[in-house]
Formats: C-alpha cells, sequence, structure tokens
C-alpha cells in the first residue's frame, strides 16, 4: 500500500447499516478509497411489542467507534468532511441537549448514547393493516408502511403516549449521529430520509404539518429539513483524532448513496441486495410523481438530488431470505446434535447451489410480505423427490429472489424507459455468485460487478463532489 502524503485529504464515509456498519476513506483529488473497515451491527434487542424490530444505539455507536478506530491515524486527522448515511424508514428518540455524551474512552475521544430510545427499525411489523388504514391520507406521493418512522410516532401516541414525553427530538440513526458529531439541540433532515418516513411532500420539502398536527401527531418531534447534500454542521470536539470544526453533511439514504456509487450513466440500472433488494433506475429531468399514492404499486418514486428521482422496485426480501434459510438450517441442525456455524453452512450452500446450475424447483421468497402486498407469504412448489437437495433448494431460493424484484420492475420496462445495463451492487450480491448468475438469466441486459460501490462509497464521493 502506497504511502499517504501529509498533503493528501480525506472524507470520511460512514454507512449505518442493518446488519453492517462500514467506513471508508476516499482522497479527495484521486477520488479513490484508500481505506475503509467493515463489522457485523449485531445490535437487534427484543421488545416486549408484538412483531416489534429493534436495535439498540449504544451498540451501533459502540461498533462506529470501533471501525473508526480501525483506519489509519494519520489519515483521520486529515479528514476535511464526514458524511453519514444509514438505514432508512427507521425511528428514534432522544433528548436534545443530553442526547449523546463524549469526551476520552479507552485510546481516543469518542462519543456514546445517553437519554435515547431504542432504534425502531425498518422492518419493524407493529403497525397492522387496520392501523394504517386508521390514519389520515398524507400529501405526498408515498404510501406510509409499517416500519416508517411517522406510522411508529403514531403507534405511540395511540398505545404509549406516556413513552413520546420523555423525548425532545426524533430522527433516524445517521441523522441521530449527525446531530451527536455536531452538537446539534435540533436535529435537521434531508428529503431523502424524510420521505422514507412518510408524511413528508418532496415538491414543497416540508412536513404534511396541518394534516399531522389536526390528528394530534407530537410535530414538535419532527426534524427540521435541508436539501440533500447540504451541510449540517461542524464537529463540535475532536472525534477519533479526526479535527474540531470538520463540517459534516446531513444525513442521506443509503440507497441514495449506494446507487450514487456506481450509476454512471443515466442508462444504467442499480441492482442493490444487501439486507433487502432493490432495483432502480433514475427518471428523466422535468419527472414530477403522481400528486397521491398508490399503495398497491410496487414501485415508489424515491428523491435523489436537485429535485430529480428515482424509479424504485424496494423488496422487503433480499439477503434477509437467504440469512433465514441459513439460521433455519443452523437451528435443525443443533437439534440434531450437531454444531455448525452459520458462515459455514453459507459457503456449503453456495457451492452445492454452484454446482446445480438449474432447478425446476419454485421458491417465492416473499416471507417478509411486501409494502404494497402485506398479505404476501412464502412458498415453494413443484416438489419432487429428485429436486430437494441444498443444490436445489438453494439454487431455486436464489431465482426466486431474483424473479420476485423482476416481477415488481419488469424488465420490459426497464427496456421502454432507455435502460442499458444494470449495475450489482450489495453485500449479498457481492457474496453471493448464485444471485449474481440468476441475475443474468432473469434481466435481459448486460448486468456488470466488480466496482468497489456501496452506501459508505456513495455518501464520500456525494460530500467530495457536492459540499
Amino acid at each position: 500500500m502506497a504511502l499517504s502524503s501529509v498533503s493528501d485529504k480525506y472524507v470520511l464515509g460512514m454507512d449505518l447499516g442493518t446488519t453492517s456498519i462500514k467506513v471508508v476513506l476516499l482522497e479527495t483529488q484521486s477520488k479513490r478509497v484508500t481505506d475503509s473497515y467493515t463489522l457485523p451491527t449485531r445490535a437487534d434487542t427484543s421488545s416486549t411489542i408484538l412483531h416489534a424490530k429493534e436495535q439498540n444505539p449504544e451498540r451501533i455507536l459502540d461498533t462506529l467507534n470501533q471501525c473508526i478506530e480501525a483506519l489509519p491515524r494519520d489519515k483521520r486527522q486529515n479528514v476535511i468532511k464526514i458524511g453519514v448515511s444509514g438505514q432508512m424508514h427507521g425511528v428514534m428518540f432522544w433528548k436534545g441537549r443530553t442526547g449523546c455524551g463524549s469526551g476520552r474512552r479507552d485510546a481516543g475521544h469518542t462519543s456514546w448514547c445517553k437519554d435515547t430510545s431504542q432504534l425502531i427499525t425498518w422492518q419493524d411489523g407493529r403497525c397492522s393493516s387496520d392501523f394504517l388504514s386508521s390514519l389520515p391520507q398524507p400529501d405526498s406521493h408515498l404510501s406510509v408502511a409499517t416500519g416508517f418512522g411517522c406510522a411508529t410516532i403514531f403507534w405511540y401516541l395511540r398505545h404509549r403516549p406516556e413513552f413520546l414525553a420523555d423525548f425532545t427530538t426524533a430522527g433516524t440513526i445517521h441523522d441521530y449521529v449527525v446531530a451527536m458529531l455536531c452538537g446539534l439541540d435540533k436535529c435537521v433532515v434531508t428529503a431523502q430520509n424524510a420521505a422514507s418516513w412518510g408524511y413528508f411532500n418532496t415538491d414543497m420539502n416540508q412536513w404534511n404539518l396541518d394534516i399531522l398536527k389536526d390528528a394530534g401527531f407530537p410535530v414538535h418531534l419532527l426534524p427540521e429539513p435541508v436539501p440533500s447534500g447540504s451541510r449540517a454542521g461542524l464537529t463540535c470536539s475532536e472525534w477519533h483524532g479526526i479535527p474540531a470544526h470538520t463540517p459534516v453533511g446531513a444525513a442521506l439514504g443509503d440507497f441514495q448513496c449506494s446507487v450514487y456509487s456506481c450509476m454512471t450513466d443515466r442508462t444504467d440500472a442499480v441492482l442493490n441486495i444487501s439486507t433487502s433488494a432493490q432495483l432502480s433506475f433514475a427518471m428523466p429531468d422535468g419527472f414530477e410523481p403522481p400528486a397521491t399514492p398508490d399503495p398497491h404499486s410496487p414501485v415508489s418514486y424515491f428523491p435523489y438530488f436537485n429535485g430529480s428521482y428515482l424509479a424504485v422496485a424496494a423488496s422487503l426480501n433480499g439477503g434477509n431470505v437467504v440469512a433465514t434459510f441459513v439460521e433455519m438450517l443452523t437451528s435443525w441442525m443443533k437439534e440434531l446434535g450437531t454444531d455448525i456455524s452459520d458462515t459455514s453452512i453459507y459457503s456449503q450452500l453456495i457451492k452445492a447451489a454452484l454446482n446445480q446450475e438449474s432447478s425446476d424447483l419454485r421458491v417465492r421468497p416473499t416471507i417478509l410480505g411486501e409494502r404494497h402486498d402485506t398479505s404476501s407469504l412464502g412458498q415453494v412448489s413443484n416438489i419432487s423427490a429428485s429436486n430437494v437437495s441444498l443444490g436445489h433448494v438453494t439454487r431455486a431460493l436464489c431465482r426466486g429472489i431474483m424473479e420476485n424484484i423482476a416481477a415488481m420492475l419488469p424488465p420490459r420496462t426497464l427496456l421502454d424507459s432507455g435502460v442499458k445495463q444494470i449495475v450489482g451492487s450489495g453485500s449479498a450480491l457481492s457474496r453471493n455468485e448464485v444471485l449474481r448468475q440468476e441475475a443474468e438469466r432473469v434481466f435481459p441486459l448486460p448486468v456488470l460487478y466488480g466496482k468497489d460501490v456501496d452506501s459508505a462509497v456513495g455518501v464520500a464521493m456525494i460530500l467530495n463532489d457536492r459540499m
């Protein structure tokens, strides 16, 4: 590895994902990633609330601190901008003035959580269809679903209003980290993250305040909207060797950052498969989304930059489906008296499927439902005595994941929209050669891989280019 020059300057990119946290250093002149580090998030926690999915912010912050410390200290001292992206839709609550602590712990200046709630993630299922239908109609082109920040706040308002009384502000986990770094009393939010909560008009860049107030919603908790790609503030102190007063960008959506990192042409579509899965392409300049949402449409229009939009088929079922399959097998093996690691099982599954080039077994992988079809569940069909090997099942599962995405955003729509190639990204896709093979079979377009593309890289690129 080449030694860094004292004149080299870096952008620090951080992505706070559902299953992993990644940090990168991007050299500002060459726009090359010089260093990166990733650790599993491992922040899932139990809840007494039915169908809840929550994570512990303190564990997330601890893991982030470990990742930052793993980067070369001399380069950290030459960071001139910090960008943060993370899992969209989710919400956490904190007290504005006391919601984080900072100081010296162990070897360096770090930060930790104080006076915060758990993070209620995008996978949260506490809001039933009946509950969602009882909410006011938003003034937005995007529907509201369970796991969306505003829906979760409505749930607390109706079921546990005393919980909300303990806090003064709310945001995503990456909004919280930005507020922590900058010492902000009031959280700020970009349109990318605000739209993911629901009740946000992307054309006006405003919350639906009148609608929410009429419903008794605690609007004082909502973060202040700012443009995507703008500066949120300056670091209020030294942080892991990064100087005080370093500019910090307002937090961005992990999906948009992932797209930015690999969409080199407007004729590219981006297939991202990490915990969940998304297929997206850029809408033409001047496109305006429908005035009202269609809750049954599998395609949504996510805000991007400068008033532009991405057409997105956002599936809840991606790498998490393969992970569930692995966990099921691990559990079965333990019940049978054999202890084998998830990692070993995963590698054996991929090896078996690579030796099984096709299968007539059919797997519908929608074990988590879909936002446009919450009643959809998984299904295995066409089972015979000759297609129940690990190779057949894994091959069919991976094909099912791809076919589900293609059903949401058909290849014909991509072709009619001028898409000429698909760029693959995301941890699940990069790790799983079988998924990559099935992508090439399902989509009649060139599918490219191999770039170092992800949300952490994307947010660093955005701040280097735009802030």
